[in-house]
């Protein structure tokens, strides 16, 4: 999101003990986890099977082809967990979606860019061009805030939404000058003859943070807990074997993925990884003392403010504060966990 842990008697202990205000729920049949079925470091809990053994229950891995068929599923009832972007996270905390942010996935950098034909050699170029993003995605937050920083005149830029896969389509047919999108999408333009001409990591110098989240459904967090530390501290495992062994991890990704090698490459190093201990630090997620102020906690606000821009959200849904959809607990209790082992 390392190598394949088991759950020492040590852990088990503590976990007991952390939790032990909690009301006993018996585990669940199944942990259901949406993921966008892209190279993500989380896949590797998938292939070697460590998320079941730390959770002891089975996984049911749900794909999803965008955030927002992703916010169906926990509108559904179809999903507890899901790694998705800020902008559907954030939209689903306006739309009251009974669900919360309890980790960061990685910060998007240059795993989603945008890439352009010839006659479009800089951000500006796209003036008078037609541009496709995937609706709802932290894509198209990162292509708006570009136009915004930028002075572009978005009236000239024929903006077109469109999923991933027919961006890829509608490039191939000649229907567009340029999408904004993630691997392997943005591999498959740039074997078609693009380019890319900017990536979301150059926003942060704008004061963007876009990044990837690990949000779950609160009924789910609340009668399970012990089981977010835990698949917390999956996810910080798979980070440090990826981190370890770029090269043996991103074939491992890319084969059950499906991709080739060098996109699973690109795409794991697209993003940056702040461990947990960062995350609990006020650039990021914060304590639970101040998260309105967080890093991310700003993050979601502005965020949400973008979201109102576009007209996917209302802006008297907003609230005033999003500290509720933000939970912090698990983290602390993942590294509270970690310091034991």
């Amino acid at each position: 999101m390392l190598k394949p842990i088991a759950i020492s008697l040590g852990l088990i202990s503590l976990s007991l003990f952390t939790f032990n205000t909690q009301a006993d729920e018996p585990l669940p049949d199944e942990v259901r986890v949406a993921y966008g079925g892209s190279s993500q470091v989380l896949v590797l809990a998938k292939v070697d099977g460590s998320l079941e053994k730390a959770l002891n229950t089975k996984v049911k891995w749900v794909q999803f082809a965008t955030g927002a068929d992703a916010l169906g599923y926990f509108a559904s009832n179809a999903i507890d967990i899901a790694n998705i972007g800020s902008s559907p996270a954030v939209a689903g905390l306006v739309r009251k979606l009974p669900i919360e942010i309890f980790g960061i996935s990685g910060v998007i950098a240059t795993s989603e860019r945008l890439i352009a034909k010839d006659s479009i050699n800089s951000l500006n170029d796209i003036e008078g061009k037609r541009v496709a993003y995937p609706p709802n995605s932290t894509a198209q937050y990162a292509l708006d805030a570009a136009i915004a920083v930028n002075h572009i005149d978005r009236n000239k830029v024929t903006l077109i939404p469109l999923r991933p896969a027919e961006i890829v389509a509608a490039w191939k047919r000649g229907d567009i000058d340029a999408g904004y999108v993630w691997a392997p999408f943005a591999q498959e333009l740039e074997i078609s003859g693009g380019h890319p001409v900017f990536a979301t990591k150059q926003l942060q110098q704008d004061g963007y943070l876009i990044y990837n989240n690990y949000v779950v459904r609160t009924a789910f967090a609340k009668a399970h807990p012990e089981l977010l530390s835990q698949f917390l501290q999956i996810h910080q495992q798979k980070v440090d074997e990826f981190k370890r062994d770029p090269i043996k991890a991103a074939a491992i990704v890319a084969k059950d993925v499906g991709a080739p090698v060098t996109t699973a490459t690109n795409t794991l190093s697209g993003l940056e990884y702040p461990t947990l201990q960062q995350q609990e630090t006020a650039q990021w997620l914060g304590n639970g003392s101040d998260t309105d102020n967080s890093g991310i906690g700003q993050a979601v606000h502005k965020t949400a403010g973008f979201l109102e821009s576009i007209g996917e959200v209302r802006q008297r849904d907003i609230p005033n504060s999003f500290e509720k959809g933000i939970n912090v607990s698990y983290l602390k209790n993942a590294i509270a966990a970690q310091a034991q082992q």
